[in-house]
């Protein structure tokens, strides 16, 4: 039976390949010599079996860089076989070799006066191929560079722009944590990053302290994301009025880690009370602490079936104990009887509430005027 394998080359890129010999299954971290478009290329296994099967199937955007998966993909080609010490041999010589060639490769980009970053190379195993990394701000017209640098190591030439952060996962480095980047480590698959993350978790908006080395925001601004989000919501929102012991006071700031709650009063002044003192307080005089997951009970019941026993009726959701559930809420709330538009337009006219305010009978003769 053939097994999916995940093999992983220089950087991030991967693919994935099927090996067919059942009776010496591989094994993750061994190098696999495999065949991809132009020759063969050496790599190191990441995943096997029904884990990179998964992967494989649920849509990879990462075995090139930059390159999304195509609608139709191909299927896996087999793995030719485990590397030898020859094989290895090769691999760490085209790797050493990566630094002249990248030297190089700038050398012609200025003589063509280019306005690009080379950032990386990559040598093919076979060296059928060359992998030229660079990042630019606009679009770079390198036709002319392509065929000087054919000429130049006479194999094929591949120009691959990426961005600053894929840059910074090739290349590597030490970040502010005194570790090496998560993205060149162990993060191998890079998800978007925005402001709104740094917000939610009261951080500096200064990008000069939230951004890593690529100079876009830190990777690691998303990996206590959730946390945050979940522990606010059992905090009432800053900058509300809550009524509680001491009248109405202002949600200054909250302390999830604490589970402390800011409040100040212009008659009173200011304190700090935990979260549990400041919902017994509220819900000793009949009200409701307005947080997230009360709010979202309040949507959770606008759509059943008592909406519009919640909307046209005396009581106030904000008003009435925290533990009410639908059904209670329908009990205590009497439900108006709905009437169409026609209906509600002739009743107005039958009052003399018409347009033009005429009164009399409504259109279409006496019998259309009456009550409902």
């Amino acid at each position: 039976m053939s097994q999916t394998v995940e093999v992983r080359f220089k950087g991030t890129r991967k693919a994935y390949f099927v090996w067919d010999d059942a009776e010496s299954p591989i094994r993750t971290g061994e190098a696999v010599l495999v065949e991809v478009e132009r020759g063969r290329d050496l790599g190191r296994v990441t995943a096997v079996g029904d884990v990179a099967a998964k992967k494989c199937a649920g849509g990879c955007t990462g075995c090139a860089v930059g390159e999304a998966a195509p609608a139709e993909a191909a299927p896996p080609k087999p793995v030719l076989r485990r590397a030898t010490r020859e094989d290895l041999r090769v691999h760490d010589e085209n790797r050493l070799d990566e630094d002249e060639t990248r030297r190089k490769v700038i050398d012609r980009v200025r003589t063509h006066s280019l306005v690009m970053k080379v950032s990386d190379t990559e040598w093919q195993w076979d060296r059928n191929k060359l992998t030229i990394y660079f990042t630019a701000e606009k679009r770079v017209d390198f036709r002319a560079l392509v065929r000087d640098l054919a000429s130049l190591f006479r194999t094929r030439i591949e120009l691959r722009q990426i961005g600053v952060r894929d840059e910074a996962a090739r290349l590597s480095g030490v970040g502010r944590c005194g570790r090496e980047y998560c993205c060149s480590s162990w993060l191998k698959e890079l998800s978007p990053v925005n402001l709104g993350l740094a917000k939610d978790q009261h951080l500096s908006l200064n990008p000069s302290q939230i951004s890593g080395g690529c100079g876009r925001l830190l990777c690691c601004l998303k990996y206590e994301h959730e946390f945050y989000v979940t522990a606010r919501r059992r905090f009432p929102k800053e900058g509300k009025l809550v009524t509680a012991s001491r009248g109405a006071e202002r949600v200054i700031a909250v302390d999830i880690f604490r589970e402390r709650v800011f409040l100040r009063s212009e008659e009173h002044g200011s304190r700090i009370i935990p979260l549990v003192q400041l919902r017994e307080e509220v819900e000793a005089l009949g009200e409701v602490l307005l947080t997230a997951e009360s709010r979202n009970r309040r949507a959770a019941v606008a759509e059943s079936p008592t909406a519009a026993a919640v909307e046209d009726g005396p009581a106030v959701l904000d008003e009435l104990p925290i533990n009410v559930g639908a059904g209670e809420l329908a009990a205590t709330t009497p439900a108006p009887t709905p009437r169409s538009g026609p209906q509600r337009r002739r009743r107005r006219r039958h009052r003399g509430g018409g347009p033009g305010g005429t009164g009399g009978g409504a259109i279409g003769g006496p019998g259309d005027g009456g009550p409902d």
